[in-house]
């Protein structure tokens, strides 16, 4: 039974995550970024400004006084800490093995118009987000598809199908891609340090439920909880793995041009390190590039628009600004150090981008930072696995109990946090690897509700971001559009009205 459904999977997997499906995702993003004028160009400086310079000079956007919501910074950092998983370390160096050194390329331009994408699905989150029982915000596409595609004349239905189907697909990823899959990685990786094999039940078990005690002692105290702990944790895991590859890089300095050479040399002409030319190979440069891309910051997903939605912003655009920064630091930042690594190391050929020893994916990566640190460079990857996959496991226990509570409401929350706790054993002693590729499959499946969300209500999004960049850069006193339900709105503009006259 377990063949049968693998290989329905593999084959449904194959559509999701096929070529089709990514021109979707990178399509969408285009289309965001042409309907707003390549806002994430035009107003980069805006950007800037209001996150990671505000991060240092505006006191609201680090810090919240209320308990039911959480700063603009801990939506960041929570959000950042399901992106930025193990897939920025072993998923780059698996991309350069199979597509070559040119999907770095095309791996950006994934990135540059995904952060449209992930500006359009923040925008629409704050705007169609809602207060829940316990006066938190709550949002995500499960709720612009409902009520924002569902407002459209004879969409009440299909809006309400597709919430659902997202609320469920998000569920099963986050117990697959956001904890059995992460959990195998903390295991294996802390296993091969430590001397023992990465099939030991006694080891795995041991580290499963060290893990279940600290995951239940963070998811069961809710977002607050878990928004604390990645406001501490999410900069030093990325500022300790930046400064780390850019010793290497720069210890290997005289081969940075040879590295970008080949990436962009390579991004339409490419060599196959296993027979084959031309187009086929150029198809596979884009398709990894493109995979990454997508994997890496989980823009048209629709999963972290849902932590980013309970921030205490109050504008829209404010927050779909922090959308783009995220895909600017997870895979511009983080995913190029790794490809500079990679290459820059002497760990691959440049011209085909194959392994030069046969390792692939987080062994090629150990591998990379061994020739530079030594034995220490295995800890160093060990310590980065392990930080980026736990907090990978508490970002995405809130997205899995924000869709649980879409369905069965804020009374059943608790069922879900024990449910993943226990999840969290299971990864760690089971053989996870059907369930993370049925997780995977969900993951992807997640991205086709949501676009079609995005797309639907790519006006709305045009019309909000007019409305900003009317009142902020041209001066016009309009009214802002802030919210999609009337009563919110106004709480909001009286809010923002009782602000300005505190500055003044």
């Amino acid at each position: 039974m377990s063949e049968i459904i693998a290989n329905v999977n593999g084959a449904i997997n194959d559509v999701v995550w096929g070529v089709p499906a990514l021109i979707l995702l990178v399509g969408t993003g285009v289309i965001m970024t042409l309907v707003t004028g390549f806002f994430q160009v035009t107003h980069f400086r805006h950007m800037m400004r209001e996150t990671f310079i505000g991060m240092f000079k505006k006191k609201d956007v680090r810090k919240n006084h209320d308990k039911t919501q959480i700063s603009q910074f801990q939506a960041l950092c929570t959000a950042l800490s399901a992106t930025i998983g193990t897939g920025n370390i072993a998923g780059i160096a698996f991309a350069i093995t199979m597509g070559g050194t040119g999907s770095i390329f095309w791996m950006w331009i994934a990135a540059f118009f995904g952060m449209m994408t992930n500006y359009s699905e923040n925008v629409l989150g704050i705007f169609f987000r809602r207060k829940n029982e316990h006066n938190e915000w709550s949002g995500g596409a499960m709720y612009y598809l409902r009520d924002g595609l569902g407002a459209k004349k004879g969409c009440k239905v299909i809006g309400k199908v597709l919430a659902t189907l997202f609320s469920c697909f998000a569920i099963l990823a986050s117990f697959g891609i956001g904890n059995m899959g992460q959990i195998v990685s903390i295991k294996e990786s802390v296993l091969n340090v430590c001397g023992v094999p990465t099939d030991s039940k006694t080891g795995g078990l041991i580290i499963g439920i060290i893990l279940a005690i600290v995951v239940a002692l963070v998811v069961i105290g809710g977002l607050q909880r878990i928004a604390k702990v990645n406001e501490r944790v999410v900069p030093f895991m990325a500022g300790f793995y930046i400064v780390g590859a850019l010793i290497i890089v720069i210890m290997n300095a005289n081969m940075v041009g040879p590295a970008f050479a080949s990436i962009f040399g390579h991004a339409f002409t490419a060599k196959a390190a296993a027979g084959g030319v031309g187009g086929a190979i150029i198809k596979q440069a884009i398709t990894w590039g493109f995979k990454r891309g997508v994997f890496s910051n989980e823009a048209g997903l629709g999963s972290s628009v849902m932590v980013h939605s309970a921030s205490n912003v109050k504008e829209p655009v404010t927050q779909g600004l922090w959308g783009i920064f995220e895909v600017f630091v997870d895979t511009i930042i983080v995913c190029t150090l790794t490809a500079l690594v990679v290459l820059t190391t002497g760990i691959v050929d440049l011209e085909t981008g194959a392994s030069i020893s046969g390792a692939t994916k987080l062994g090629l990566a150990t591998e990379a930072f061994t020739s530079s640190f030594g034995t220490a460079g295995g800890v160093f990857i060990a310590v980065a696995v392990t930080l980026f996959a736990l907090s990978t496991v508490l970002g995405w226990s809130y997205y899995g109990s924000k869709a649980w509570e879409f369905l069965f409401g804020t009374k059943a929350i608790m069922v879900y946090k024990v449910i993943f706790v226990i999840v969290v054993v299971a990864g760690s002693t089971l053989d996870a690897s059907l369930a993370i590729d049925l997780s995977d499959t969900f993951n992807g499946l997640m991205a086709i509700p949501n676009l079609i969300g995005v797309l639907t209500l790519s006006g709305t999004v045009l019309a909000i971001t007019k409305n900003y960049k009317q009142r902020k850069f041209k001066g016009e006193d309009i009214k802002p559009m802030i919210s999609f339900f009337p009563e919110i709105q106004e709480m909001q503009e009286a809010a923002i009205k009782a602000e300005q006259e505190n500055e003044n």
